[in-house]
């Protein structure tokens, strides 16, 4: 049994360890008997945090997708110009993925894409990533044109780590971050304003 815990311990813990049972067997293959073992504590203690298997997966998608955003705008807060707010963002996300590929096939797998109400919240946090971007691109276009780029951008990120995380191998997250911002830092300075 682990030792007492507070409640908001116990329920971050439970998060934590519940990502890891999650991202390998996904939504389906895993059950709560599951979770509460690799957590330590008996199945009632889970249900006294979350409701049922569903709600500990919505919750859990909610505070991934958090700490994937709040990573991003803490990065490129400080950045001073266009090129490295790019750089910063895209090196935070790389660092992301480096650091919890758990998190990263989590959030991003099959599995949570297959159930429209985790899709529909996964696409909500792709789409506050996107919003988080969207100013950071400083070029004279409208705000349409400019939200359609932010979700390119989200987009070339995600598509660039599933790749390294298919692979499976350790990678430079600084590397990766520097030759995709580089990619799209080029991309945006040949933006034009739409006619």
């Amino acid at each position: 049994m682990s030792p007492r815990l507070t409640a908001n311990a116990r329920r971050e813990q439970i998060l934590d360890v519940a990502l890891e049972v999650f991202a390998t067997a996904g939504f389906h293959g895993a059950s709560m008997n599951e979770v509460a073992e690799a957590v330590g504590v008996t199945k009632p203690v889970l249900y006294q945090h979350f409701d049922s298997k569903r709600d500990l997966y919505q919750a859990l998608i909610d505070e991934v997708g958090s700490r994937l955003v709040a990573s991003i705008a803490k990065a490129t807060a400080e950045a001073t110009d266009g090129k490295s707010q790019t750089e910063l963002g895209f090196q935070a996300y790389f660092r992301w993925v480096s650091e919890d590929h758990d998190a990263f096939r989590f959030l991003f797998g099959s599995g949570t894409r297959r159930d429209d109400e985790f899709n529909t919240a996964v696409q909500r946090i792709n789409a506050e990533a996107a919003e988080a971007v969207a100013p950071l691109i400083a070029v004279d276009i409208d705000e349409g044109h400019r939200r359609m780029l932010a979700h390119g951008i989200v987009g070339l990120a995600e598509g660039a780590s599933r790749l390294l995380v298919e692979l499976g191998d350790d990678f430079d997250a600084d590397e990766v971050a520097r030759e995709v911002s580089a990619l799209a830092w080029a991309g945006l300075r040949a933006v034009q304003p739409r006619e």
